[in-house]
């Protein structure tokens, strides 16, 4: 894997972004960002546990996966990997996937150094290299689907590896802080675009070419998504903030999460045969 080459990007706005570029844009921009990253959220995400959101909300507690034992799982947009070692250590056989290779640099020097390694691809989530109906569940803690430009590809592929009777739980930003300021102050308590306009975020260099790139889906456009790929939607999860949590993350704060929701964790099953 090549060695990151950080990304300074000249302007953000709202604009375009092709599947193409949104690929290049992200996969650079985690490259580069997750030294970064890693050196701010490590506190937050840990090495081997499964934090679904900045709530705090983790499947220890929430349990949204069911039994994990001897079950084969992938997450999608793993990063570091900290949710599959956890995964790992509950006797779960767990392979992780991510675009950026920057972040999987971090998942094998992690595992090496817990001693909890585990299989990684490098690979888009629109095109995962897994046979079908390979494996029994498959999750996604704030990986990949908003880093895409058609997450419907994400969520056909994901029912496609799936075996009958599988799960796929996956949480993203709540649709609904799309018409919000990303500040987690009394600044971001103002509506100030419309939720409906889904023209992408994207932050571009001097020549305009993208650096990284964000796509907004509504609430009902996540469950066409995941309907029309042959999964059934069996609930939305919305983390509260939990309490005595001080800590911001991001746009993530306890003002906010005290008035809105920041997170929806979609728990969807592929029908039995």
């Amino acid at each position: 894997m090549d060695e990151p080459q950080e990304v300074r990007p000249s302007g953000v706005g709202y604009r375009p972004a092709g599947p193409a570029e949104t690929v290049r844009a992200n996969r650079r921009w985690w490259d580069a960002d997750a030294d970064a990253y890693l050196a701010t959220h490590l506190v937050d995400i840990g090495e081997a546990d499964f934090l679904w959101c900045p709530e705090g909300l983790t499947e220890d507690e929430a349990g949204l996966l069911g039994p994990v034992r001897g079950r084969r799982i992938l997450e999608v947009g793993c990063g570091s990997a900290p949710c599959a070692r956890w995964l790992r250590t509950r006797g779960a056989e767990v392979v992780g996937l991510d675009l950026s290779g920057g972040m999987l640099r971090h998942a094998v020097a992690t595992g090496r150094r817990t001693g909890i390694e585990i299989p990684l691809i490098l690979a888009d989530a629109c095109a995962i290299p897994l046979a079908d109906q390979s494996v029994e569940l498959a999750c996604s803690a704030f990986g990949a689907v908003v880093f895409v430009a058609d997450s419907a590809q994400i969520m056909r592929e994901v029912a496609r590896v799936l075996r009958p009777g599988g799960r796929w739980v996956f949480a993203v930003t709540h649709p609904m802080r799309w018409a919000f300021p990303d500040d987690p102050g009394p600044g971001g308590l103002t509506v100030d675009r419309s939720y409906f306009d889904r023209t992408p975020y994207v932050e571009f260099d001097d020549s305009g070419t993208p650096t990284y790139a964000e796509h907004h889906r509504t609430m009902g456009d996540r469950a066409r998504e995941i309907v029309a790929a042959g999964l059934e939607l069996r609930d939305v999860v919305e983390p509260e903030w939990s309490p005595g949590r001080t800590r911001e993350w991001g746009q993530w704060s306890p003002l906010r999460g005290a008035l809105m929701p920041g997170t929806a964790i979609f728990v969807c099953d592929k029908p039995p045969r």
